[in-house]
């Protein structure tokens, strides 16, 4: 170890879920560079990490493309929180409890500007707490301390299953890729009890000489949770990066009216109650089938892992159509 760097051995990169690899990080003066052992690049395949470089198995973060860095107690030792100022956090695991002071020395010398926050973990068990929103991830703080984290991008759908009750659904694309023996236990869905009300101020019209105003709305917190969510995990309304639109099409499973657009990972359904973010890699057979009536078509598609509203699964979705109806659409690929 040189004064020109510092480098570390047997670190996970842990900012997907499922990621098994291990590798080497290195400190310099341009940032913080994690490359993969030998044999450990197999399991990155299809991984969808920001700046990770494939076959390589190499990820560089550029010193002022960091904002903050941050050490915690995790399930492998010690973990690094290095939070971009894209939003991205990526998490580097496995360090031992001695490495805290070569560590924060390094980034004191190297990284200027730069400083090693300790992170504190709540362990009091309480269920109760605040959620936070920080970047790509929303954190669960009890007593002023972080309890855990919620990768926004594992998000695949989030509603209001009652007044003051908010539920979040995950998606899990890489252990798919596992055998069932392999696979890992995954967490699939979380609730949260809401309570209270709050108050929203919005622009509003008025008839008088002012020609607009604002005023204050009361509405539950559990729709601000749910708002925040839909935001952060991608799951509102279409913001001009999809290839093409399909509105109102009927869903006879599950039921309700979707609009569906098209996107080149995923395809997203939003509806009045629910939204779906549904990953190509999900597809598994697509049925095109006429109903004995001879009036209307089903087009049929079958999903595995399905998707969920709440304990109901849908390993199927059933969309409707009119079978002399013609749709204009237009097509982005500008």
């Amino acid at each position: 170890m040189s004064d020109s760097r510092v480098q570390f051995s047997d670190i996970y990169l842990a900012t997907e879920p499922y990621v098994r690899s291990a590798g080497q990080v290195r400190i310099g003066a341009s940032g913080i560079g994690w490359k993969a052992a030998e044999g450990e690049t197999d399991a990155l395949e299809g991984a969808n990490i920001p700046g990770l470089v494939l076959p390589a198995g190499m990820l560089a973060l550029q010193r002022d493309d960091v904002r903050r860095l941050q050490w915690q107690r995790v399930a492998r030792g010690y973990g690094l929180r290095v939070f971009m100022k894209s939003g991205t956090l990526h998490k580097l695991d496995g360090f031992n409890a001695e490495d805290f002071e070569t560590l924060r020395d390094g980034i004191k010398r190297l990284l200027h500007g730069l400083t090693l926050e300790t992170r504190d973990i709540s362990t009091k068990g309480w269920n109760w707490g605040k959620p936070d929103f920080e970047g790509t991830h929303m954190t669960f703080r009890v007593d002023n301390r972080p309890m855990f984290d919620l990768p926004m991008s594992q998000v695949s759908n989030t509603n209001l299953a009652n007044k003051n009750e908010v539920s979040i659904e995950f998606q899990a694309p890489r252990a798919r890729t596992l055998k069932r023996k392999n696979a890992p236990d995954e967490l699939v869905e979380v609730r949260f009890y809401v309570p209270g009300t709050t108050t929203n101020t919005k622009k509003a019209d008025s008839d008088g000489e002012q020609a607009s105003g604002e005023e204050e709305e009361e509405v539950s917190a559990a729709s601000v949770v749910h708002d925040t969510i839909k935001e952060r995990a991608d799951l509102g309304q279409v913001s001009g990066d999809s290839f093409v639109q399909f509105p109102e099409i009927l869903c006879l499973t599950p039921r309700g009216r979707y609009n569906i657009d098209l996107f080149s990972g995923f395809l997203r359904l939003h509806g009045k109650t629910y939204d779906y973010k549904i990953s190509y890699q999900q597809v598994q057979r697509l049925f095109l089938v006429s109903k004995p009536d001879e009036l209307h078509m089903m087009f049929i598609v079958g999903l595995n892992p399905p998707i969920r509203q709440g304990q109901t699964r849908y390993p199927y979705l059933v969309l409707q159509f009119v079978r002399d109806e013609e749709l204009a659409v237009d097509l982005n690929f500008a």
